[in-house]
């Protein structure tokens, strides 16, 4: 009797089945080595809410969007990035432009997701180190896991949870350059969102938009408003953003969605965010929006 040779299946990525995979490579590190994100991931695993099995769908897509947050935080050359494809890649924050890695690297992650100031945050008066300051003095940890997968591949939608502890003082500057302060309340933070990702063979990302509550996160940190609002001169900028040169930033979590988008355009994104609340696996309202 003849039998037939059964082919292996082809190796998963790394970056799908390790969520830490990234953090070997040789690279061109920000600050010099690669970040330590052990205090995230600890309290990842002792307060998340999912318990994804290994190599399930939703496992691997929380893999790769971990792994392609640390290459977009801290590896400064975009050839060394290997969770995305690098001619096609764009990211979307609630319908808005697309953006590509280039401009990410340039104006920092907070500040590329964020993108518009508001009344407690600007991007204009903030670059890579001061944003990253502002909000990892904040709270020190910012776990992230998905939470549901409406879709597989080749475009993925998913629900995801980003969280933390709001252990020290609130500091940022706002669109009028007035610094803005809320007292630490301890408490955690919580935001929800959804995000729709486009893959290629590899499961690289391709394009990525993300939709959530552009201020929930705010409206946590100050649940009864701003507490304090301080005009300051361009001395005390130029001293903050020094100042924040010189930050050790180990153990930061950004991924799409971790900040705020201007509240621009609020009222649709405040009804497509209780839209998500509603949602079934099998019915996400933004895939296939071209």
């Amino acid at each position: 009797m003849s039998t037939s040779a059964v082919k292996p299946s082809p190796a998963l990525p790394d970056y799908l089945t390790d969520p830490n995979a990234v953090l070997e490579d040789a690279a061109d590190w920000r600050y010099g080595k690669p970040p330590d994100y052990s205090n995230t991931r600890a309290v990842w695993e002792r307060t998340k809410e999912m318990n994804h099995e290994a190599t399930s769908l939703p496992s691997l897509v929380q893999n790769l969007v971990k792994n392609w947050e640390i290459e977009a935080s801290f590896k400064q050359n975009l050839a060394d990035w290997r969770t995305v494809d690098h001619p096609n890649y764009t990211f979307a924050i609630n319908g808005g432009p697309p953006q590509s890695a280039e401009y990410m690297l340039k104006v920092g992650t907070y500040n590329a997701i964020i993108a518009e100031p508001n009344e407690f945050y600007s991007p204009r008066t903030s670059d890579f180190a001061s944003s990253h300051k502002t909000f990892k003095r904040m709270m020190p940890t910012f776990a992230w896991e998905v939470t549901e997968v409406y879709s597989g591949p080749p475009q993925v939608a998913f629900r995801w949870r980003h969280w933390g502890e709001m252990k020290n003082d609130y500091v940022g500057f706002n669109d009028n350059g007035e610094k803005v302060t809320v007292p630490a309340h301890g408490k955690t933070i919580s935001i929800q969102g959804v995000t729709v990702a486009t893959v290629n063979d590899k499961v690289q990302l391709q394009k990525v938009e993300t939709w959530f509550d552009p201020l929930d996160m705010f409206r946590q940190i100050a649940p009864n408003g701003i507490v304090n609002k301080e005009v300051v001169g361009s001395e005390d900028m130029v001293e903050l953003k020094a100042d924040a040169q010189g930050v050790k930033f180990s153990d930061l979590q950004i991924v799409p969605g971790d900040a705020v988008a201007s509240s621009k355009g609020s009222d649709d994104t405040k009804r497509a965010y209780e839209e998500m609340g509603a949602l079934r696996a099998t019915d996400c309202p933004f895939l296939n929006q071209e």
